[in-house]
């Protein structure tokens, strides 16, 4: 039966089947950007602004209308990786003169060749634009693929490494709190320390994401909070995670020198020690376990994701199941979280001291007879 639908003013709809209109792509496009993460987008931003940059330095055209050809990617790559020389010496391609164009117009943060992890992040940018556009990557090529898995593994071979944050294991956290002794300041970032730490190790964008409505007490020892969404799950499903014992009365000490009904729970500072109304921002607390970290007199690279991995650490140091680790911090993949965790839990292995104890010693049992040589 064949039925046609008539709108209240008389007429029947007019969209086409294939296509959606301005209307339908501005919507479509909306929910995209309130769907991503701000760090993301910032991110993504900078990526593309840079692919923009190189490519109109190197080829005299931007980002267009088209598909990027896998030579093009093959050169990104020369151009930004240090690359072994006959002579010994590490170099990249990129000309200079366009090097120091890039870096005087602040697209590019120094000169010289970038590292592996910044180059493979600009690749996978270049995959989601095309992606976007239903156009086939070039990154997706055997030749890209290749090229980077030889070059991280030449790298590799001569000592360049990916540099990881130090991890603020028990010991270096006790020193970050220890610093924080300067009045209502003192009393805000040892809260925030012990939450995003003892929380989970939580990233510095769900530390500052958090509101006072989602913490609630249970006794005088124990708090929980409220995770929304966030970079690793997004369903919006509320999921409460514990505090116990020095993070819950850290956080209750805060709540009183900074008491609120709503709002963000950490929020900034004024002069004299007065409370703002508005959210500390992520660099906020970047800076903050930087400067804790130099007040504290510790070496080592230190930054707001030093608080995630030394949680991973510590237990692992600790002994605490691999599962109950990823059920705090939320870590979707085994591979992402193991590293942090097997380097914690080495450090307690009896794999690492087997000469402690001489072999007729192991499991108790006496050392079997020898013979006279």
């Amino acid at each position: 039966m064949n039925h046609t639908l008539i709108l209240a003013d008389g007429t029947a709809p007019t969209l086409d089947l294939a296509t959606l209109d301005a209307a339908s792509q501005s919507a479509a496009a909306a929910f995209v950007a309130a769907g991503t993460a701000a760090n993301t987008v910032r991110s993504y931003r900078s990526a593309l602004t840079y692919w923009t940059a190189w490519l109109q330095g190197r080829y005299g055209q931007p980002l267009g209308d088209k598909p990027l050809p896998v030579t093009v990617v093959v050169q990104f790559v020369l151009d930004h990786l240090a690359c072994p020389q006959d002579d010994g010496v590490w170099a990249h391609l990129l000309p200079p003169a366009l090097d120091t164009a890039l870096v005087a117009a602040g697209i590019k943060g120094h000169p010289g060749s970038l590292a592996y992890t910044t180059v493979s992040h600009r690749l996978a940018v270049l995959a989601t634009w095309h992606r976007v556009h239903e156009w086939e990557s070039p990154t997706e090529a055997t030749a890209v693929k290749k090229l980077l898995q030889q070059a991280r593994k030449a790298q590799a071979r001569n000592g360049i490494t990916v540099r990881k944050k130090t991890a603020a294991v028990a010991e270096p956290l006790q020193a970050l709190l220890a610093t924080c002794t300067d009045g209502v300041r003192g009393v805000r970032d040892r809260a925030l320390l012990l939450l995003a730490w003892s929380g989970g190790g939580r990233r510095r964008s769900e530390v500052v994401g958090l509101q006072v409505t989602d913490v609630r007490r249970l006794d005088a020892d124990t708090w929980v909070y409220a995770l929304g969404s966030t970079k690793t799950d997004t369903s919006g499903v509320r999921r409460e995670k514990p505090l116990k014992g020095a993070a819950a009365q850290a956080l209750a000490a805060w709540l009183a020198a900074a008491p609120a009904t709503n709002g963000p729970l950490f929020r900034r500072l004024h002069r004299g020690g007065h409370v703002g109304v508005t959210a500390l921002t992520a660099d906020h607390v970047a800076r903050m376990v930087q400067r804790r970290a130099k007040l504290a007199g510790l070496e080592g690279d230190w930054a707001a994701h030093s608080l995630r991995s030394g949680f991973v650490t510590e237990a692992g140091r600790q002994g605490v199941p691999l599962g109950e680790v990823m059920a705090m911090t939320e870590h979707r993949g085994v591979s992402t979280v193991m590293g942090y965790f097997q380097a914690g839990s080495l450090l307690t292995s009896r794999a690492t001291d087997l000469l402690a104890t001489p072999p007729g010693d192991v499991g108790g049992a006496s050392s079997p007879a020898t013979k006279d040589t």
